[in-house]
């Protein structure tokens, strides 16, 4: 393990998060808000830090990071990140520094769970610092790096492999940071797009920028305690939610239509069950709330499809107090944060493609066993899926739920009851933030305790690391120095 390696990534990962520090710096002065000092001494400890990391370690450029160094810089990349980007809020003493690092964790994770109890009260800079981090962790802290520093050999496809969502990522382009370029491009063309359209629909140009942010990046970080709900308009709904839907898609898919037209789209497994997914359960939900939940039908309509956009990109904005919906409504949409939206795109959760393969894997069973001599294959998007591809999502599947059981256990031992527990971890793990109970709709985390907090704030950085990048850590033979892989 190149230690010396891995310490100059980090450095230089904390000089450019002192230059991005800048931007809110910029903002205090212009709407004196009182947080100018907070946010400047912030940036020069990212820039100090950053220095000592750098002087530390050692770069040659002919030099490639190797998988297992790839693995633990995105890690501790995460890691500084989340504790830099933490500072303003202790600092400010808006939040004490556990919940200062589980705030900084979930915008940056695009998770949208909140401590912050009074939005009201918190200067302008901190609104947009809260959502910037969304919209940095929605990127990927490490796509960004590649795309904006200098490439580091051939080494960084390991960088980008082991940050970028899905099971099956490919390049887009032949050198690693012209894809994160043009990843970090329509990502940039879709923020400023939502932003007019939110301008046009009434919002402000500072709540446009802060919700288009927070949207793309399927984060749910509102200027306003109660979220969506605070504009009751249908036009901002909707738009919210076509931005939350460009968010949960592939951006990779995106490109791909730059190329080759609209109809790859409608070419791709994954992204057409995505659609058909948020469609049925949209109606299915509307009935719901139309039979048994007491709500004429378009009113019914306009809260369910904004509802499972939010959940199906497991972004959390919330238009409607769903903790007063139907049971069955309720968990349509804690299976909708748990399956989540495209590999490739800012959301969390499972993800649709590795359902698709699971559900097609599992009806390939059904049919061996009603013709054990059957020879059967599992395609997806016109290929045959190899056998191994369909065991690692098949691992993927259990470790995902074991870990919303072992996290759930540690939630329950602070106290949280049992269903808010599952609740909060699996929100959590899948990158929602509002869950159900006191972490609902209406409510937050602020009344978990530091330890609460801290498992959580694991579960996240799981979930956005899509477990095993980070799970490989604690393996003894990982930091073995006669390693070579």
């Amino acid at each position: 393990m190149n230690f010396s390696l891995i310490a100059f990534l980090l450095g230089r990962l904390s000089l450019a998060l002192s230059a991005i520090l800048l931007l809110p710096v910029g903002l205090a002065i212009f709407y004196e808000d009182g947080s100018f000092v907070e946010f400047a001494i912030t940036s020069f400890t990212a820039f100090f830090v950053g220095l000592g990391f750098v002087q530390y370690g050692k770069f040659d450029e002919k030099e490639n990071i190797s998988l297992r160094e790839g693995f633990a810089t995105v890690v501790f990349s995460w890691i500084l990140t989340c504790i830099i980007c933490a500072l303003p809020y202790a600092f400010l003493q808006i939040l004490d520094p556990i919940s200062a690092v589980f705030e900084s964790m979930s915008g940056l994770t695009t998770t949208g769970a909140t401590a912050i109890t009074n939005l009201a009260a918190v200067p302008k800079t901190v609104l947009f610092w809260r959502s910037f981090t969304h919209w940095l962790g929605g990127i990927g802290i490490i796509v960004l790096f590649i795309a904006l520093l200098p490439q580091v050999a051939g080494g960084s496809v390991h960088l980008f492999n082991a940050e970028v969502s899905g099971f099956g990522q490919e390049r887009l382009l032949p050198r690693i940071r012209t894809t994160a370029g043009a990843l970090f491009f329509i990502y940039c063309l879709f923020t400023v797009i939502g932003t007019g359209f939110l301008v046009i629909c009434g919002m402000t140009n500072f709540d446009a920028i802060n919700h288009s942010m927070s949207a793309i990046a399927t984060g749910g970080f509102s200027t306003y305690d109660n979220s969506a709900m605070h504009y009751n308009s249908v036009s901002i709904e909707v738009v919210l939610a076509m931005i939350m839907f460009l968010g949960g898609g592939n951006f990779a898919l995106y490109y791909a239509v730059t190329q080759r037209g609209i109809k790859t789209l409608w070419r791709d497994s994954e992204f057409k069950s995505y659609m058909m997914i948020i469609a049925v359960l949209t109606l299915l939900i509307t009935l719901n709330l139309f039979f048994s939940g007491g709500l004429q039908f378009f009113e019914g309509l306009r809260c369910a499809f904004f509802q499972v956009v939010s959940f199906a990109t497991t972004t959390g904005y919330v238009s409607y107090d769903y903790d007063t919906w139907p049971t069955f409504s309720k968990l349509l949409l804690c299976l909708l944060y748990l399956v989540g939206a495209c590999a490739g795109s800012t959301a969390g959760g499972i993800k649709v493609g590795r359902f698709v393969v699971m559900s097609r894997a599992i009806a390939a069973e059904l049919r061996r066993a009603i013709h054990p001599q059957m020879l059967l294959t599992v395609n997806f998007n016109g290929r045959v899926m190899p056998i191994a591809v369909v065991a690692a999502i098949s691992r993927f599947f259990f470790v995902y739920i074991m870990t919303i059981a072992v996290m759930s256990l540690l939630v329950v031992s602070t106290g949280l009851g049992i269903e808010e527990s599952i609740f909060a971890v699996a929100s959590c793990l899948s990158s929602v933030g509002p869950a159900f109970g006191t972490v609902g709709a209406t409510g937050n985390y602020a009344d978990i305790n530091w330890f609460g907090k801290l498992v959580l704030c694991v579960t996240m950085l799981l979930g956005r690391l899509e477990l095993f990048t980070m799970l490989a850590l604690l393996r003894s033979e990982f930091w073995s120095s006669n390693r070579n892989w």
